[in-house]
């Protein structure tokens, strides 16, 4: 079963975490983290759901679908597959615990 990873940015308003929840469970798909951030500042919405699908859809499939979701809310959105990685830039203040933490996670897994 593959993982998925769906990241949304929108203005924030009522509704939104329901409506990808609910797009996500007509799909056949199970969410399994989620997370979400309103900025204040900006009135934007943030948001990152990881998923699998339960019937075998694949990303394009799903995708495919999301558009009528994603329209009411002028949301900006992009589908992943959590298999592929994903190139980062990670900067640090100062050397020291923190950046060796970060490293040690990575060679780990």
């Amino acid at each position: 079963m593959s993982s998925y990873a769906l990241t949304v940015k929108c203005p924030s308003t009522r509704g939104i975490v329901a409506a990808i929840a609910t797009f996500l469970a007509e799909q056949g798909c199970n969410i399994t983290d989620s997370a979400q951030f309103d900025d204040l500042e900006t009135g934007n919405f943030f948001m990152r759901v990881s998923f699998k699908s339960e019937r075998g859809a694949t990303l394009e499939d799903v995708g495919a679908a999301f558009g009528p979701v994603a329209e009411p809310f002028g949301m900006e959105w992009q589908f992943h597959d959590e298999a592929e990685k994903m190139k980062v830039v990670i900067m640090v203040s100062r050397f020291g615990h923190c950046l060796n933490d970060l490293l040690y996670r990575w060679r780990i897994g």
